[in-house]
C-alpha cells in the first residue's frame, strides 16, 4: 500500500477537495482506496454520508492514532491511503507527512497562499518525504498562475505539471457526494484530476 498526504498549513487551500477527487480517481482506476480524514472540520467524513458507493472508504482520526489507521488500511487490502491533513497544526502535519510515501502541497495562485506555503515546505523537508506542489484553483486567462509557479520554483520542490482550475464542477460534485470524474466525466475538471492522479501515482510508485 502507498500513502499520499495532502499537506497545507493554510486553511482553504483545497486539501479536502483534492483528497476526495484523487481518491475517487483511484477508485475509478480499480484500486481500493481509504481516505483518512485528520481535519477537525471532518469535511471528508460528512461528504461520505452523501455517497452510496463504498470505495473510497472514509475514516476519521487524529494524529496520535494515524499509524493505527494506516496499518488497518494496509491490513484491509487497500492499495492507496490518502491523508487529508489538518491546517494550522505543525505537529499533526509532521506526523502525517512522516507516514506518507508522497506529499502533495496544494497552493492557490494568490499572495496569501504563497506567503503561507513556507510552513508546509518546512514540514515536508523535516519529514524527509518526496513532495510536490499542486497549483490549485487557477483562473484561466490570467498571469497569476505563471507568477505563482515562478515563486514556488524558488523552494526547489517540483510542481505537478497539471494545474487544477477554479470551476463550479468541484463544488457541485462534492455537494452530491461525488467527485468530478463521476459528476462530469468528460469535463475539464475531470481531465485535470485524472492527470493529477496519474502523475501522483507515478511519483508514489502505486502498482496497478
Amino acid at each position: 500500500m502507498k500513502t499520499i498526504a495532502l499537506l497545507s498549513q493554510k486553511g482553504g487551500s483545497g486539501k479536502t477537495t483534492l483528497s476526495l477527487n484523487l481518491a475517487i480517481a483511484a477508485a475509478r482506476a480499480k484500486l481500493s482506496v481509504v481516505v483518512i480524514d485528520l481535519d477537525p472540520q471532518q469535511s471528508a467524513s460528512r461528504w461520505a454520508r452523501l455517497r452510496q458507493a463504498d470505495n473510497p472508504v472514509i475514516v476519521s482520526g487524529h494524529a496520535p492514532n494515524l499509524a493505527t489507521l494506516v496499518a488497518q488500511a494496509r491490513d484491509g487490502g487497500a492499495d492507496i491511503a490518502v491523508i487529508d491533513t489538518a491546517p494550522k497544526s505543525e505537529s499533526a502535519a509532521l506526523v502525517a507527512a512522516k507516514s506518507a510515501d508522497l506529499l502533495l502541497i496544494p497552493c492557490q495562485p494568490s499572495s496569501l497562499d504563497l506567503d503561507a506555503v513556507a510552513d508546509s515546505v518546512n514540514i515536508a523537508r523535516l519529514s524527509g518525504r518526496p513532495a510536490a506542489f499542486v497549483l490549485n484553483a487557477c483562473k484561466p486567462g490570467t498571469l497569476l498562475t505563471e507568477m505563482a509557479a515562478e515563486a514556488l520554483a524558488e523552494y526547489g520542490l517540483p510542481i505537478v505539471p497539471v494545474r487544477i482550475g477554479s470551476r463550479v464542477a468541484f463544488v457541485k460534485s462534492l455537494a452530491e457526494g461525488q467527485g468530478v470524474v463521476e459528476f462530469e466525466p468528460s469535463g475539464r475538471s475531470a481531465q485535470e484530476i485524472i492527470q493529477l492522479f496519474t502523475h501522483a501515482r507515478r511519483l508514489a510508485a502505486v502498482k496497478a
